[in-house]
């Protein structure tokens, strides 16, 4: 993909950068030029992404296995990503867990692994990245979802949590941005290829009724989620800051819709099955 981005010279950190959308931004700013750092917690899957990193075009790559849930660990990443590079000009924070599950059916224990993961993995990024961030000039994106102001049945524990990665995205776009910080959103629509869009779409049936509710016809791309971010980290968006912007066809214009409805009804029949 040809690119109208320059960020040769510039430190880019992507969090959960070795798979689907979150892979696809990583590329994106290596084929821009970038020196670039992902994480996520399997070693072998940071590998593999390194070396697809060179081959896009990164000035040069690296990565680092571990959780964001574990809040030494993050530090010591970021430390470790620090001495091999210096300051980070972009920051991408991508971990995210989720799975289906009534708020009847779901234990504590599961709804506290997706805050942890979504939520507080949020934090941890931003308080361990935050002493190596460039001032002023960097950029921080939290890759959010519709869950975070739109209520979908079936995902009471992904509102809850996405609701607070764009509240931290506010309010640290305000304390932050006193030092030359930029902080955003990013919500993606239904993206192509990604296993949630598997999952909301296991049909040809199903998918071809998605494609229809999308105004613009058509599901997005990781590119297209890649370009925003991109953007929102360039000098063209110099003044964009503390901003949720949705990638998604204008989708979300029509609320959670039949979609959420869906999901509600599979998840009702699933448990009525096992009683």
């Amino acid at each position: 993909m040809a690119t109208v981005f320059d960020f040769n010279n510039k430190t880019v950190v992507v969090i959960g950068g070795t798979s689907g959308i979150n892979r696809s931004i990583a590329e994106s700013f290596a084929a821009a030029g970038a020196r670039v750092a992902v994480a996520s917690r399997s070693q072998d899957k940071v590998d593999d992404t390194v070396t697809a990193l060179e081959s896009a075009g990164a000035q040069t790559a690296m990565g680092i296995a571990f959780d964001v849930r574990d809040a030494m660990a993050v530090a010591e990443g970021f430390a470790a990503i620090q001495e091999a590079y210096g300051e980070i000009d972009v920051l991408v924070s991508g971990a995210a867990g989720n799975f289906p599950a009534l708020a009847a059916d779901m234990s504590v224990n599961a709804f506290k692994t997706v805050i942890d993961i979504d939520l507080m993995g949020t934090i941890h990024v931003m308080k361990a990245a935050y002493p190596h961030l460039k001032r002023p000039g960097a950029s921080i994106i939290n890759i959010s979802a519709p869950q975070s102001y739109l209520p979908y049945e079936g995902q009471a524990h992904v509102c809850a949590a996405k609701a607070g990665v764009d509240q931290i995205t506010r309010t640290l776009s305000m304390e932050w941005g006193l030092e030359g910080i930029r902080v955003n959103s990013v919500v993606p629509g239904f993206i192509d290829g990604t296993e949630g869009a598997k999952r909301l779409a296991p049909s040809p049936e199903v998918l071809k009724g998605l494609t229809r509710s999308i105004p613009l016809g058509r599901l997005g791309a990781c590119e297209d989620v890649a370009n925003a971010c991109l953007f929102l980290s360039s000098d063209q968006a110099s003044y964009i800051s503390g901003t949720v912007l949705a990638v998604d066809g204008a989708l979300y214009q029509r609320g959670s819709g039949s979609t959420g409805e869906m999901m509600g009804h599979m998840l009702r029949a699933a448990s009525a099955s096992k009683k």
